[in-house]
């Protein structure tokens, strides 16, 4: 397989990234969303080898299975080993195959943790992979990957209440979103990955803020009336 990323070429990875994407939260259109916000922020950096771009986001969650398998796996380590024999299987350079493999396992750096994006395509990469989990789109593929875990929108407090993510523990929307997705709109690298960022983060946070008001209504009336109810107060 050449390097250079033609129709040919393109249509082979795609295919083999296609025969391993089987989690519905990071399925395939979720591949093709990052490649092209990975494109766009590419238009706006110098000296970007697309080649290694197009490779890296067609590939980069290819080690999703592995991680579903064996919760002590990370799939970007599994998902860059998976790249690298397969671009090897079909003779691509060492060195270029080595930027692939560095950019998929960067796409999850967190805290310290991982592999720390260091190419321009490793950041392009890392950027376009959490815009995805920003705004409605976020909110969308936050509750889909929650339901596949058997995970809840919310939980209770031990007094009751609705937990609004920031109190509670166990994982749920809620969690989720005041652990991780309100923070993903400082971690970009790039000055369009924060601007295709910041243009979604209202859409997000009133998604949440609706959500919780909702089921405080909800919840407030309901138990009023449920009380009074079954005090007697209500015939």
């Amino acid at each position: 397989m050449e390097t250079k990323i033609d129709k040919k070429t393109y249509e082979q990875i795609e295919a083999y990234m296609k025969s391993c994407m089987q989690d519905s939260a990071h399925d395939v259109e979720h591949i093709y969303r990052v490649l092209y916000t990975a494109l766009d922020i590419a238009e706006y950096e110098k000296d970007v080898d697309h080649d290694v771009l197009i490779c890296a986001c067609l590939l980069h969650d290819i080690g999703r299975k592995a991680q579903a398998e064996g919760k002590k796996i990370c799939h970007a380590v599994a998902g860059a080993e998976m790249a690298g024999r397969f671009l090897a299987e079909r003779g691509c350079d060492r060195d270029y195959i080595a930027k692939v493999e560095h950019c998929i396992r960067a796409h999850r750096f967190r805290k310290g943790k991982g592999t720390q994006p260091e190419s321009t395509e490793a950041k392009i990469l890392f950027d376009a992979d959490k815009i995805d989990v920003t705004g409605a789109v976020g909110a969308a593929r936050t509750l889909q990957y929650g339901g596949q875990e058997s995970e809840p929108i919310y939980t209770r407090l031990p007094d009751g209440q609705i937990a609004n993510g920031e109190e509670e523990t166990a994982d749920s929307y809620y969690h989720e979103y005041k652990h991780k997705l309100i923070k993903i709109y400082d971690m970009m690298h790039t000055k369009r990955g924060r601007e295709i960022a910041m243009e979604r983060k209202a859409a997000a946070v009133d998604f949440y803020e609706n959500l919780y008001r909702e089921v405080n209504s909800t919840f407030h009336t309901g138990t009023e009336i449920l009380e009074e109810r079954l005090n007697g107060s209500l015939s």
